[in-house]
């Protein structure tokens, strides 16, 4: 391990000294499609999927992951869900991350017509929904706008309301695009460098290994797969929730962490006033990311509520 450090920063002070310019920030690498702000409607985007097989005639889950995620981080859950509730599983890269499209839209609603659009293609609607911080934003507003592709819904550990004390991930935003890298460093050492200049800015370790899952290499070119220009620029977007004046008359469960306080007392009365069929049920020793905290107890809530 030592020798593999110091390998890396050999390489790393050669390659600065031999080429001093050479060092740049990782670049974002899909360039931007998509429909703009100045569309009418938004267009939906042809987004990277992982099917799971299961029973047709149960409907199938879908999860959808959160800011900075990608359809990886279910990959576990949407195993054991399969295994444990018989159904099929979807696990879906939003627009902007993992292997999905880039687009200036970030927008809930452009977000939403994906969904709309790829669900029925898939033969996957009515779906039972869920969705993790931002994922859950997504799918409150689908169910909002088109409950008859919602069999039921699970938003995870958010609420359908502007989240004015989250600057923290306009910060990640900024700390990314920071990051400066030599060309020629292979992606091992890279992603060393990035953690280390990364932790300048995010402490936490656990949020910088999450941050750096989208630190990749394709075709020799290293950049971040998720669309940092686009989260920068609208990042108020991502904060907020569409306001809404139809609500949701189907089984809805927003499953929150106990240790987390992303969903306030005072969001109670508008998550009752869209969703007037909603439970709440916490997840004690769990934080914001509920799924990864406590995997087995977040399979348990969900087959709970299934049943």
């Amino acid at each position: 391990m030592l020798r593999w450090a110091r390998a890396c920063k050999a390489l790393h002070g050669a390659l600065s000294l031999g080429r001093p310019s050479s060092a740049r920030m990782p670049e974002t690498l899909r360039s931007s499609s998509g429909g703009g702000r100045g569309d009418a409607e938004p267009r939906p985007l042809p987004l990277s999927y992982k099917l799971l097989d299961g029973e047709a005639t149960l409907p199938a889950i879908v999860l959808l992951h959160g800011l900075f995620g990608s359809k990886t981080n279910f990959n576990s859950i949407a195993k054991a869900l399969v295994l444990q509730t018989g159904r099929r599983v979807l696990t879906i890269d939003a627009r902007n991350h993992g292997n999905s499209p880039h687009s200036p839209d970030v927008s809930y609603e452009a977000m939403s017509q994906d969904l709309q659009d790829l669900l029925p293609r898939l033969g996957l609607a009515p779906c039972v929904l869920i969705g993790h911080s931002m994922g859950g934003k997504t799918g409150m507003l689908l169910a909002l706008q088109r409950p008859e592709l919602v069999d039921r819904l699970i938003p995870v550990d958010i609420s359908p309301v502007t989240h004015t004390s989250l600057s923290h991930f306009s910060t990640y935003v900024a700390a990314m695009k920071a990051v400066d890298i030599p060309d020629e460093l292979p992606l091992s050492c890279a992603r060393k460098l990035a953690d280390e200049q990364l932790s300048r800015v995010v402490q936490n370790l656990a949020v910088r290994q999450f941050l750096l899952t989208n630190l990749v290499e394709v075709h020799g070119r290293l950049g971040w797969r998720v669309n940092l220009d686009a989260l920068a620029q609208h990042m108020d977007q991502i904060l907020a929730f569409p306001q809404r004046q139809e609500s949701y008359s189907g089984p809805t469960l927003f499953l929150i962490g106990g240790d987390s306080t992303f969903v306030q007392p005072s969001h109670h009365p508008e998550m009752k006033r869209l969703f007037p069929w909603a439970q709440m049920q916490t997840v004690p020793n769990a934080g914001h990311w509920v799924h990864a905290d406590r995997p087995q107890d977040f399979v348990a809530a969900v087959k709970g509520f299934l049943a």
